[in-house]
């Protein structure tokens, strides 16, 4: 496409062409795939995808077909032959799967890359660089939430409990529950809820993280990221965030998801996933990270104009007078406020907070 054509783009598409271009830049090259695949590669590993409802329907040839609902599965099984080279791929396809926001099955466009074959400390930095320039091609208000799940699979592993309480204090990690944490294990989690507490930059965190005595070779991986971040003038939207954890069925080592400012849920989100390979019978490593493209459409609008400067969420337990105490001096400092328990649907925000205390607490990259 010639440059100056892009000036007749809307701009999701400019986006797209952005973060092509970014991906061919850095070598990766570009894989196209069928719509459908065999829906035995779903059925068998429907804790991957993020919803466990599929379409399906039945071939000429009598096998059940399902139309795919993720990119990164039939990636792996077309490309397991193949893996005793490193291959680096981006692709741009549509997903058929049940939207959140509707409660029924859409298409849904999604870009990303995969790296397969040997994840080495360039290729992981690599992959994770590139996911934080997405994030900067459809935002500069970005933010990408790194973790590594062996640094959080260590602190589990030190409390010596059953399986049934770690699936329980996964859950809770994954919810920022800290408080149902610490009545979960009152004894053994101070160490754990002090990770997931962690606020501030990588470097203060790298501090923590030494007292803590995390894994040293998961610490190292995050200093080598960070450095290659800093590098390429991105380490100031990058935070770490041990809440960030995916499936350890799945998934190993560094972890992320991708944030801008004015949509509630992440826009990116990626990681390593050795143990997808492994249970698939691949002898590789892989890493990679899939944009969600609806969402950036969805809530490109916000650029108009917004619905209120600043999105309250408070909780049952909250106390309403605080609520109400923390609304008077938001709108007294000059701010339209929404104060609510969850995210309205399409709503367009300037900044978001939720109680905390005696006050308001900013979350998010304008925090």
């Amino acid at each position: 496409m010639n440059p100056a054509n892009r000036d007749t783009l809307r701009p999701e598409e400019k986006i797209l062409f952005s973060l092509r271009s970014l991906y061919a830049q850095n070598g990766y090259t570009q894989y196209r795939m069928s719509k459908f695949e065999e829906y035995d590669l779903y059925a068998s590993n429907k804790e991957f995808l993020l919803s466990d409802s599929v379409i399906t329907f039945t071939d000429t040839n009598g096998k059940l077909m399902a139309l795919k609902p993720d990119v990164t599965l039939s990636i792996v099984r077309n490309c397991r032959n193949t893996c005793d080279r490193t291959r680096k791929l981006w692709y741009t396809e549509n997903v058929y799967r049940v939207s959140g926001s509707t409660n029924g099955y859409r298409e849904i466009m999604q870009t990303g890359l995969e790296c397969i074959g040997t994840v080495d400390d360039y290729n992981l930095c690599e992959v994770v660089r590139l996911a934080a320039e997405s994030l900067r091609s459809v935002s500069d208000t970005a933010l990408l939430a790194i973790s590594h799940l062996d640094i959080v699979s260590a602190f589990i592993d030190r409390m010596h409990v059953s399986d049934g309480t770690r699936r329980s204090l996964l859950s809770c990690i994954r919810r920022k529950s800290t408080h149902e944490l610490a009545a979960l294990c009152p004894d053994q989690s101070a160490d754990l809820i002090r990770l997931l507490s962690l606020r501030g930059s990588p470097e203060e965190a790298f501090t923590v993280l030494e007292e803590l005595n995390a894994p040293a070779e998961a610490v190292r991986q995050l200093r080598v990221i960070f450095d290659v971040l800093s590098l390429y003038g991105l380490s100031d939207s990058v935070r770490f965030d041990f809440s960030v954890i995916s499936d350890t069925e799945y998934y190993n080592g560094v972890v992320f998801k991708g944030y801008v400012g004015g949509i509630p849920e992440a826009i990116l989100s990626g990681g390593r996933y050795d143990r997808l390979l492994a249970r698939m019978n691949v002898n590789a490593e892989a890493i990679g990270f899939a944009v969600y493209l609806d969402l950036i459409e969805r809530y490109m609008a916000a650029e108009d104009g917004f619905d209120t400067d600043i999105l309250l969420l408070y909780t049952a337990e909250d106390n309403p007078v605080r609520v109400a105490s923390a609304v008077r001096a938001l709108t007294a400092d000059g701010y339209s406020v929404l104060a609510s328990r969850d995210i309205p649907d399409m709503l367009k925000y300037r900044r978001k907070a939720i109680m905390e205390g005696n006050g308001v607490k900013f979350i998010g990259p304008d925090a």
